[in-house]
């Protein structure tokens, strides 16, 4: 029950191991002045977690009047999480330690239509890639999340809003996946884990209610409201692709049609050719997100008047949706990510924001996603470390 000594000392434990993940190595004197305790007490929690095989002694500290101090930090091959992120092209894979330290990886190719392997052999190839990139076994994993477009519907265990992904729609798939993977496994929204991402580790640190939009292979949203992913009735929150939106054709049967206003008016296959339509002639070639974030970033880092109108254009299109969702939502933050996004860094943010602010009564601060290296993947590993560090660093059972 609540208040008694085990639990006391659990909730004690608890807090000494975040200090210690959040500062690094600390000494017995600063995890009591931190945590409150007394010498003797902090003693013994350490001691407690050291026998658990939580903490290890690593070194002392230096440069300071008096003897050294021995320091303490978790151990980091206490437990190990995985993560998977995956888009039609290739499956990313990465373990991590329970520190949050990356300490293997491996890329799984999917090209094609028509999946080569089944999906249940493409995810344990993937995660067996990193797996052995790390020097271990699939056991040591204590948890794994895999990052998709689209959304489990919670009620059916089909994938939606995600036609485009091959291979992923069949409804035995979570069940076929649980039956060979020997730990927990979860599902989430790629938008979703950029969110995850960005909330601890990135620009939504500290805030409990803002909204992230990305633009990237597609264009979507997370919504997190009082600290919490808010995914919907059937996980599609956020799915702002298919948002009518002024200034773009009204899209009937969009699941069939995989498209939707806002996606045609502001996603990153529509920077092209708006591009075009403004009279430029140099546009590079390749994949529309790439082509995309490269006209982004050119047209806020070269002052021509071509690009000022392109990027001014883009941020009235960008704004012309984000002002539905700030309006219902009236959120303290919005972090715009994604390439076609971050590309543009503090200059296209500011005529977002100087737009959004004519459009919607409601005005967030918008800031740029701070977290740009593989943020899915990134995502998917916080949000497996965050289950795995309350199971293993529960030491009231």
């Amino acid at each position: 029950m609540a208040g008694t000594p085990r639990t006391l000392r659990a909730m004690n434990d608890r807090a000494a191991l975040d200090l210690l993940l959040e500062h690094g190595p600390l000494s017995r004197t600063r995890i009591g002045k931190l945590t409150g305790l007394s010498k003797p007490t902090a003693s013994q929690l350490l001691a407690r977690l050291e026998a658990s095989g939580l903490v290890l002694a690593t070194g002392t500290s230096e440069g300071r009047p008096g003897p050294n101090a021995q320091l303490y930090e978790v151990d980091p091959s206490a437990a190990y999480a995985a993560g998977l992120d995956v888009t039609p092209e290739r499956i990313l894979a990465a373990v991590a330690d329970i520190t949050g330290r990356e300490v293997g990886s491996f890329e799984l190719p999917t090209p094609g239509r028509r999946p080569a392997q089944p999906v249940v052999r493409q995810v344990t190839d993937a995660l067996d890639g990193a797996v052995k990139a790390a020097g271990l076994a699939r056991g040591d994993i204590h948890r794994l999340v895999i990052g998709t477009p689209g959304a489990f519907d919670p009620g059916t265990g089909r994938l939606r809003y995600a036609s485009h992904l091959p291979g992923w729609h069949t409804p035995t798939l979570l069940d076929e996946l649980a039956a060979v993977l020997p730990m927990p496994v979860e599902y989430e929204n790629d938008v979703n884990l950029v969110a995850v991402a960005e909330q601890r580790l990135g620009a939504a640190r500290g805030h409990e209610d803002f909204v992230l939009l990305w633009n990237e292979g597609g264009l979507g949203a997370a919504l997190v409201l009082g600290g919490r992913l808010h995914r919907g009735w059937t996980g599609g929150a956020g799915e702002v692709g298919f948002l009518p939106v002024p200034g773009a054709p009204l899209v009937r049967q969009v699941t069939k049609a995989n498209s939707g206003g806002y996606q045609e008016l502001a996603g990153s296959q529509a920077v092209p050719g708006l591009a075009r339509e403004l009279g430029m002639t140099d546009i590079p070639s390749g994949p529309y997100a790439e082509v995309a974030a490269a006209l982004v970033e050119r047209a806020a880092t070269e002052d021509t008047v071509l690009n000022r109108l392109l990027l001014e254009t883009y941020a009235t299109r960008l704004a012309t949706g984000l002002a539905s969702l700030v309006s219902v939502l009236d959120p303290e933050l919005v972090v715009l990510s994604g390439a076609s996004l971050t590309a543009g860094g503090d200059t296209l943010r500011a005529l977002v924001q100087a737009e959004l602010e004519e459009l919607a009564a409601s005005r967030p601060r918008l800031v740029v996603g701070a977290v740009r290296e593989h943020p899915v993947l990134r995502g998917a590993l916080e949000s497996a470390l965050a289950a795995t560090r309350d199971e293993v660093f529960d030491t009231s059972r």
